[in-house]
């Protein structure tokens, strides 16, 4: 396989975590513009990690690529991820003092 190939291939596996790190990170800047912790470039960076994790695992996993409960996974994952960036424990611990 060619390097271009080869780079073609890997970043069409991968964009399923850079396309809903972009969504999320986006929507989630809109909806809470004051309470999110970090720049939008580092939640985008945390998240598209943990997406491209996700996608890995389940390529250990399962054997193959493309499946869609990794898939499923990669929005799961992502959507916690942004979660924790509005730094639940912080509200729970204010309501209960």
């Amino acid at each position: 396989m060619q390097a271009l190939s080869f780079l073609n291939h890997w970043l069409n596996g991968l964009s399923p975590a850079l396309g809903v790190a972009g969504l999320l990170t986006l929507a989630a800047s809109w909806l809470w513009r004051g309470q999110l912790a970090g720049t939008g470039w580092q939640r985008w960076g945390v998240t598209t990690l943990a997406g491209v994790l996700t996608l890995l695992g389940g390529l250990a996993w399962l054997g193959q690529d493309g499946a869609m409960r990794t898939y499923a996974a990669v929005v799961g994952v992502c959507a916690t991820v942004q979660w924790l960036f509005l730094r639940p424990w912080l509200r729970l611990r204010r309501r209960r003092a």
